[in-house]
């Protein structure tokens, strides 16, 4: 007889908790139960799961008593607080908040990456940062059959990376410009800094608070978390990485500059990229210069695989390439990577 598992979604009510409910519904995850978790405020919402309405409750320690997995994205206080009762309680939870990730021995997992990483499991396993996921699923397969030296990445970043009340305040400031208003910015470049701008018809180089060293906490967890993942060390010299991330108006998915130097020049080439990129698991290569081919967010928004395209050498550099990133950051991001690794998690029995 099958197992069954008695699943939590906590932070059921935002976003990526919507696009949990949708990803779990469509998963080979055989749950047995849903229990849909939130705050205090958004407790008693009605929402629709498969064919069944079910009751939003109020999160508490208690409302993990019998839960197998718990697929989580409810800001990193809820998590730091909750998490921990929920593994004591017997859970498994899969957190997409940045509150675990840094933690050594919490496994910070790409499933198309580093799925072993799994097995060495303590309760805890922290979803990447949206922005280093798309990176790095499209770097993967190039680092297996090249190497890598150096990475440096630009980023142009959805409004939703925010959340849902950073998408409605792009929409907000959209009409009040075209309204000739003055644009309403409470929110961009970060809801707790003292400065607020405008993101409808700008780009902002800030996401996240800045760090000693001139870097946004973005771009520090670009760095690092890709070093984690890749080479089990999130300090490691040898994959050289740094990161630019810029917000820009655009509603849903982020798309990426990746500059990248090989070890194996002798044997690179863009065609030989393009096929190993054609063959990854979770891409979509769309990169056809004549026709005017390649990824856009507007093309990716709802769909599940990372796209790649513009894949071109650098001509004043040996050994270096460009290609271009774009995936939707609600779904590979967040919602569906969280509920991929569940999937692994049930196929390796380690629930």
């Amino acid at each position: 007889m099958m197992k069954e598992y008695n699943v939590a979604i906590l932070g059921a009510t935002g976003a990526v908790g919507t696009r949990l409910m949708q990803k779990l519904a469509e998963s080979n995850i055989p749950v047995k139960s849903l229990k849909l978790l939130a705050s205090k405020r958004s407790a008693g919402k009605k929402l629709k799961y498969r064919d069944d309405v079910l009751t939003v409750e109020e999160a508490t320690p208690d409302s993990f008593d019998g839960v197998d997995l718990v697929l989580a994205s409810a800001g990193g206080a809820v998590s730091k607080k909750l998490l921990p009762e929920a593994v004591k309680r017997g859970a498994v939870a899969v957190d997409n908040t940045s509150a675990f990730r840094m933690d050594p021995d919490v496994p910070l997992v790409i499933p198309e990456v580093n799925p072993d990483a799994l097995e060495n499991h303590h309760g805890i396993i922290a979803n990447p940062n949206c922005s280093t996921i798309q990176m790095v699923v499209a770097l993967e397969p190039i680092r297996k059959q090249f190497g890598l030296k150096q990475i440096i990445v630009s980023t142009y970043q959805a409004a939703s990376g925010a959340g849902q009340s950073g998408l409605d305040e792009l929409r907000d400031e959209a009409q009040e410009h075209l309204d000739g208003k003055k644009m309403d910015a409470h929110i961009f470049p970060v809801k707790g800094e003292k400065e607020h701008y405008p993101l409808a018809f700008n780009l902002l180089p800030q996401i996240d608070v800045f760090e000693k060293d001139g870097y946004t906490h973005e771009e520090w967890k670009m760095i690092h978390e890709t070093k984690k993942i890749m080479l089990n060390d999130m300090n490691s010299g040898a994959i050289k990485v740094t990161a630019t991330c810029v917000r820009v108006p655009v509603e849903i998915c982020h798309g990426e500059s990746v500059y990248f130097t090989v070890d194996d020049a002798k044997d690179a080439s863009r065609e030989k990229i393009q096929s190993i990129l054609n063959d990854a698991p979770g891409v979509t290569l769309k990169d056809d210069p004549k026709k005017q081919l390649y990824p856009q967010p507007i093309d990716a928004a709802g769909k599940e695989d990372t796209y790649v395209g513009r894949v071109r050498p650098d001509q004043e550099n040996d050994n270096a390439y460009n290609m271009w990133v774009v995936a939707d950051n609600l779904l590979k991001g967040a919602a569906l990577n969280t509920v991929e690794i569940g999937e692994e998690l049930v196929k390796r029995d380690l629930i």
